[in-house]
């Protein structure tokens, strides 16, 4: 008799947590399934939010290179003298000031993009030393032909750069 009653319990217990079960795995399913569409949702708001500004940030370090360029800044900076060093330490101060003005831009862009810009303003710096050092650069007009002349032998470091940019803003879309 007892065997019976036994039976007869697990006759209605055991359907009931098999019930229970399959009730709690659709639930977790459920729940799981609202987190990943909630956290999507806030992702697209903050794509919505954040494009722009990385779009503004890749515009802005676009028009610091085209600043920085040889051939924009040799023009747009005038010499104050005839002396080609004091000219050279202007145009690297206008350089570093343009820097400076952008640092906040790389929390917006890759950091390999960053690095590009960085290394591109390096070699300009170090590009425009080298041409005041020269012997044969005796006045401003000898300087910038100097410069002008290892810019052109080889692509331009802010050239490299903008493509660089180009390809990341490209990624973008």
């Amino acid at each position: 008799m007892e065997t019976n009653k036994i039976f007869e319990v697990l006759a209605f217990t055991l359907p009931a947590i098999i019930t229970g079960l399959v009730a709690m795995y659709f639930f977790k399913t459920q729940s799981s399934n609202d987190d990943k569409r909630r956290n999507f949702q806030i992702r697209k708001e903050g794509q919505k939010i954040a494009l722009p500004l990385r779009l503004q940030a890749y515009e802005r370090l676009t028009l610091f290179l085209e600043r920085i360029s040889p051939s924009k800044l040799l023009l747009r900076v005038k010499p104050t003298g005839k002396d080609s060093q004091a000219y050279a330490q202007k145009l690297i101060g206008v350089i570093e000031q343009e820097f400076e003005h952008n640092l906040a831009q790389q929390i917006y862009v890759s950091e390999t993009a960053w690095k590009a810009v960085k290394t591109s303003k390096s070699v300009m710096v170090k590009i425009i030393r080298s041409a005041s050092e020269k012997e044969d650069v005796k006045d401003i007009a000898s300087f910038q032909e100097e410069v002008m002349k290892s810019v052109m032998t080889q692509e331009g470091p802010t050239q490299a750069a903008l493509g660089f940019l180009r390809l990341e803003v490209q990624k973008l879309f």
